[in-house]
């Protein structure tokens, strides 16, 4: 496939080199509980520069058709984005007043609850300049191959705190508060459109975690139906869908959380699959299938011609090298229920959602992106 998606592809953050890393960490300091805002840190961009010109060719070199900028510039794969719309900020809350307290962070040995924040609305929202667009600018001049952006859905405004989390006196209807939303993202969308960004990816957790049995029970706790928030959701994706400009082609990761190689939810995605891969309007779904807490692949039979998804059958989470084998041995699985032609293969999730990343290295890195594309050219030619 010469235009996006590609049968060998990734989701978009990686890895900071240590300089990089160690520059970010004494950066945040102590002010990461405190900050009311977007964090700018003028100083980080020599490093940040570099650093992409480097992870740019390391894409390059294990035969990638896809380059991101490995998400260098942020603190984390969304905060970034929803700080810089006006009338946003962050809220410190009690932790039991969030989705996230139903669905901590953990793996096989741990279990960690993240301090309770929200990113809160608290103004009329509003997109008073670019946010990734001087990101992509720079990025695609680093690449002759298609360079890709990806962008958080408006749903992380509302999904931890729901109606909580949108100030009432700003907006005291919900539908107003969309609007807004979905005018600040067609906006950001038709920007790096005329920059020449051809390929965005919208990052999506909320939809695999009301998969989970315990996000559903913390929804109808807080008065929240679940259903009719896919539904909401779905609606505003579509509409995003809407405005943007011809040339440009969506695709939705749908990731069950990734901190550090630890993850959120569990659940197949029978319970939204419908509704999201027949109904929403984005024609590519990266979908996280590493392991068992996925569930089957039988949710892709919903998925209507013309559309793909990109499997995320190789684990970010872990050094392990999967074997090539059992990874075709899925992808033909996969295919009993999806044609092999609207699959396409990566890992399930980023390396680094956050700037300190996984527990892996960037040897392991690059191990895993050239198994992707091996695999790929071994099954799809």
């Amino acid at each position: 496939m010469s235009t996006p998606p590609f049968r060998a592809e990734h989701v978009g953050s990686l890895l900071r080199p240590a300089n990089l890393l160690q520059a970010r960490t004494e950066a945040e300091g102590d002010q990461y509980r405190q900050v009311s805002g977007p964090l700018k840190f003028d100083q980080l961009k020599q490093l940040e520069d570099a650093a992409i010109v480097d992870v740019v060719k390391l894409q390059e070199s294990v035969g990638l058709q896809v380059v991101t900028d490995g998400e260098f510039r942020r603190r984390s794969w969304f905060q970034d984005f929803l700080l810089a719309l006006s009338g946003t900020g962050i809220q410190w809350v009690d932790a039991d007043r969030t989705i996230s307290a139903a669905l901590p962070f953990q793996n096989d040995t741990t279990v960690e609850k993240l301090p309770g924040h929200l990113v809160r609305v608290t103004g009329k929202l509003k997109r008073t300049k670019g946010i990734f667009t001087e990101h992509f600018a720079f990025l695609k001049k680093q690449t002759t191959r298609t360079p890709k952006i990806s962008i958080p859905s408006p749903s992380m405004l509302h999904f931890w705190g729901g109606r909580a989390a949108i100030d009432s006196k700003i907006y005291p209807d919900l539908d107003e508060f969309w609007n807004d939303a979905v005018t600040a993202w067609t906006a950001e969308i038709a920007e790096l459109a005329a920059l020449g960004c051809t390929y965005i990816q919208i990052d999506d957790v909320t939809f695999p975690l009301i998969c989970d049995p315990h996000g559903q029970d913390a929804l109808k706790a807080r008065g929240d139906d679940p259903h009719k928030i896919i539904e909401t959701y779905a609606g505003v994706l579509n509409r995003i869908v809407a405005g943007t400009p011809n040339g440009v082609t969506l695709g939705m990761h749908m990731c069950r959380g990734n901190n550090r190689g630890k993850w959120m939810g569990s659940g197949g995605y029978e319970y939204v699959s419908e509704v999201v891969l027949r109904n929403v309007d984005i024609p590519n779904y990266f979908m996280e299938y590493d392991s068992d807490r996925a569930g089957d692949f039988q949710p892709l039979r919903h998925v209507p011609k013309g559309k793909h998804v990109i499997l995320g059958l190789i684990s970010s989470k872990t050094p392990v090298l999967e074997s090539k084998n059992v990874i075709k041995r899925r992808i033909d699985e996969a295919s009993k229920f999806l044609p092999l032609d609207q699959l396409c293969l990566s890992p399930q999730c980023g390396f680094a959602s956050n700037f300190m990343g996984n527990p892996v290295t960037v040897d392991d890195e690059k191990k895993k992106l050239s198994l992707v594309v091996d695999i790929a050219r071994e099954v799809w030619g």
